[in-house]
């Protein structure tokens, strides 16, 4: 009941502070190819539900026809406009009416979209028991997905051996140990991430080690080595 308010009131005023930002970049997309500057995609939330979550649009019109769920850097499907709107999460700030409807929360596992939640194991079926959120500790240790993906020639494969792993298990983490408190933290600190990364990833490492959390976890969000194949909590293989 706390969280739902708590969603409402920021959504409300986060949509209102940020109105002027989301008019002028709707404004922009619209102009560089006269198209909806709006992009509204099927994902799956609580208790496997599905809903249509809206972001700027940052890629070419029709560009989700192209089959592929995950996205590098220098995908040629985003636009100019599109990479400094990824850049600085501003697609993001849409969800926020998402979030005033019901749909999401500020703070919870980031929604997948209905093909990757079918493999999802029994043990990662409990990020749907959470109402999704903009940003949770996945959020802020793979806010670089789009380089972890660069040059990838199968970025969706990548993305299950690579990041999904451990975006599964922090997702996991939040859930057995969510809060308010640390709710206004993951916030605080998914802003900072975008300006000095380094120094967010250090608050998650501080709090996955006050919760005694496992340690190859703790080395993985630490970002400090190259992210290897690994399996998905509860699967006993990497994907392929």
């Amino acid at each position: 009941m706390i969280k739902r308010f708590f969603d409402i009131v920021f959504s409300f005023c986060g949509l209102l502070i940020f109105s002027p930002v989301l008019l002028t970049f709707i404004f922009l997309i619209w102009i560089n190819d006269k198209g909806n500057p709006l992009y509204s995609a099927s994902r799956v939330g609580k208790d496997n539900k599905t809903f249509r979550m809206i972001k700027l649009r940052s890629m070419v019109l029709n560009a989700d026809k192209t089959g592929v769920s995950s996205t590098s850097s220098n995908d040629n499907r985003i636009t100019p406009i599109g990479a400094i709107i990824r850049k600085y999460k501003l697609d993001e700030l849409m969800q926020l009416w998402n979030v005033l409807t019901g749909d999401m929360s500020l703070v919870g596992p980031r929604p997948n979209v209905e093909s990757e939640t079918r493999n999802y194991t029994k043990v990662e079926k409990k990020l749907l028991s959470e109402k999704p959120g903009i940003t949770d500790f996945a959020s802020i240790v793979f806010s670089d997905e789009g380089e972890i993906l660069k040059n990838s020639s199968n970025p969706d494969l990548d993305y299950n051996r690579l990041i999904r792993p451990w975006k599964s298990r922090l997702g996991i983490f939040y859930i057995e140990n969510k809060s308010v408190m640390i709710d206004l933290k993951i916030i605080f600190f998914t802003v900072v991430a975008i300006f000095k990364k380094q120094l967010a990833i250090n608050w998650v490492v501080e709090q996955l080690k006050s919760f005694n959390c496992d340690e190859k976890l703790i080395n993985v969000a630490s970002r400090k080595e190259p992210l290897k194949p690994s399996k998905p909590p509860g699967s006993n293989k990497i994907p392929e």
